[in-house]
């Protein structure tokens, strides 16, 4: 009985002790979801380190003002052409583009392509489009060692940019669309080929930068296509309209459609479309 007062002091400082301890416990941090500031919308100039040169490569992407933060947004990749840049084709006619993906609630993204003329990972250029197989061939086996480098970069950049964009946005994969003009084009038409299951569909635009003979078509069989052409661009039309008949003749998921536009006022015709 004498031992009853001395076990119920030890048991008290136990408990004191215990309680005093863990008031010493920080708090855990707030969760950073709900810590983390609100992700930037509208028309953005960003930076990335692009890790194989360690250069900053720069891109710009558009983000719908209305977005709630909360969703997934479809994404398209625009590639821009030869000689333009990465804000080029945001600016043109007033902003169009920018206008459109916020009416319809997707993001745009605008990669430089690691240089001005990088091509995406095309060797091909005017006069090569679609039916001149020999000028095409000839194109590729003059391609440098020097030139080869610079593709593959270029290829590898607009990747990543894409991918930096949809992590910071949570953009939807199954949803990211491929589009460009002329130079971008013909990155279309070969990121097409090269990555097929990274798109929903594909949009090419005054640039049938394809190779008849070796081109892999088959790998194209279960995307939707949309292909755009002026009807004063010389230069391209014919090749354009040679695929046209050659990708509706092989029943692919293709649509075609002709404006009265030359190479460069025909794109803000199509857009809408």
């Amino acid at each position: 009985m004498r031992r009853a007062p001395r076990l119920l002091l030890c048991l008290a400082i136990a408990a004191f002790t215990a309680a005093t301890a863990s008031a010493q416990i920080p708090a855990p941090p707030p969760s950073p979801l709900s810590s983390a500031p609100p992700r930037t919308t509208g028309d953005l100039h960003r930076q990335y380190l692009f890790a194989p040169t360690g250069q900053q490569m720069p891109y710009r992407v558009y983000v719908p003002k209305s977005w709630d933060g909360k969703s997934s947004l479809p994404i398209v990749l625009f590639l821009h052409g030869a000689g333009a840049n990465e804000s080029t084709y945001l600016d043109t006619a007033d902003g169009m583009l920018r206008n459109l993906a916020e009416k319809h609630g997707y993001i745009v993204v605008s990669p430089l392509g690691f240089t001005l003329l990088g091509a995406y990972g095309n060797p091909l250029r005017l006069p090569a489009v679609f039916g001149e197989t020999a000028i095409a061939q000839s194109q590729v086996a003059a391609v440098t060692p020097a030139r080869r480098r610079e593709l593959n970069l270029s290829e590898l950049e607009v990747m990543t940019a894409l991918d930096v964009a949809t992590e910071e946005y949570g953009a939807d994969r199954a949803r990211t669309y491929l589009a460009g003009h002329s130079m971008g084009s013909g990155g279309v038409w070969h990121l097409a080929a090269r990555y097929p299951d990274r798109w929903r569909a594909i949009a090419p635009i005054s640039g049938p930068f394809v190779d008849a003979k070796t081109y892999p078509f088959e790998r194209l069989r279960a995307l939707p296509i949309f292909m755009t052409e002026g009807t004063a661009a010389p230069a391209s039309l014919t090749g354009s309209r040679a695929m046209a008949k050659f990708m509706r003749e092989q029943k692919f998921d293709f649509q075609y459609l002709e404006v009265d536009g030359n190479h460069g006022s025909m794109v803000p015709m199509v857009w809408p479309a």
